[in-house]
């Protein structure tokens, strides 16, 4: 069943047919989890948002037609439950998109979705990527007030399952997410690397996994570019350094998927849902002019 067909509305539904999943590039899943925030809420709207705010694109982006691939939206995932059993729910919904030979495309909800996400590609047998991740945390925590399932913890079960990490934009962590990022081999370029001096591109390690999936919470963008996010910091990423940062890691390796998380919209202030959804069509945009899709 269709997030259309469960009344949630479709990605781009304005400008786009419905459908077969088998039909589709591009599977968005609506992930509203929100139970581990540490300042501002409101995550838990920000998939509806970004769907509904998609209405409002140009099929064209700029550069290319992303509409054109197929646009697919799945459901809501149930976030009502424990965490464990959203994580989950998550992962099951993301390896039967993979398994359609789809590429996932995931709408949060708090971080600790990409979790899930990741659990979903390794129980589908994937090993062979890794993940670069945009954002103003390092999320290395062993555990956030004593939960080890919190957003600010979920990068740390990422690397502990042996997925190697690309951090970029980081700006605010602590010495024990210091001591993770040696630990584990974390390569990291951080916020005061890449924005005083405007770097747009960026070169993996030569010994980074064949394959990439980018996690970018939003609030690894500057505040006054994004400011709706329940963990602004000043000194973050821009709008064009965002995308070119994205674009220049698919020209290096095939994007497997991508999730953007950490939306939290600001009632009467359309114009951050609309960025964010044209954000996730930019980015559906990239993956469309890197490389046909390999389930054609």
């Amino acid at each position: 069943m269709s997030a259309a067909a469960a009344g949630a509305g479709r990605f781009l539904e304005s400008e786009l047919p419905e459908l077969a999943p088998e039909n589709a590039r591009f599977h968005v899943l609506p992930v509203p989890y929100e139970k581990t925030v540490s300042y501002g809420g409101g995550t838990a709207k920000g998939p509806a948002a970004i769907i509904a705010a998609s209405s409002q694109l140009e099929r064209w982006d700029g550069a290319s037609d992303p509409g054109a691939e197929g646009i697919y939206t799945w459901p809501a995932i149930d976030c009502s439950g424990p965490a464990a059993q959203v994580i989950d729910a998550i992962a099951a919904a993301v390896a039967k998109i993979l398994a359609l030979g789809k590429m996932p495309v995931v709408l949060g909800g708090e971080h600790t979705v990409t979790g899930g996400v990741i659990r979903g590609y390794l129980d589908a047998g994937l090993r062979d990527f890794g993940v670069v991740q945009i954002d103003a945390h390092a999320d290395l925590r062993e555990a956030y007030e004593g939960d080890p399932l919190s957003h600010a913890s979920v990068m740390r079960r990422v690397v502990e399952a042996g997925v190697p990490l690309v951090q970029l934009g980081n700006r605010a962590y602590c010495e024990e997410e210091r001591a993770a990022r040696a630990r584990y081999k974390v390569h990291a370029i951080d916020a005061d690397q890449l924005v005083p001096q405007g770097i747009r591109s960026i070169t993996l390690p030569a010994d980074f996994p064949p394959q990439v999936f980018f996690t970018l919470d939003v609030d690894g963008m500057d505040p006054s570019v994004l400011p709706a996010t329940g963990t602004p910091v000043p000194g973050g990423l821009g709008w064009y350094q965002t995308l070119g940062l994205f674009e220049s890691v698919a020209r290096q390796r095939p994007i497997i998927g991508f999730d953007i998380l950490e939306f939290a919209p600001i009632p009467g202030f359309h114009a951050y849902d609309f960025a964010a959804a044209l954000l996730a069509y930019k980015l559906m945009g990239i993956v469309q002019r890197a490389g046909p899709d390999p389930g054609r």
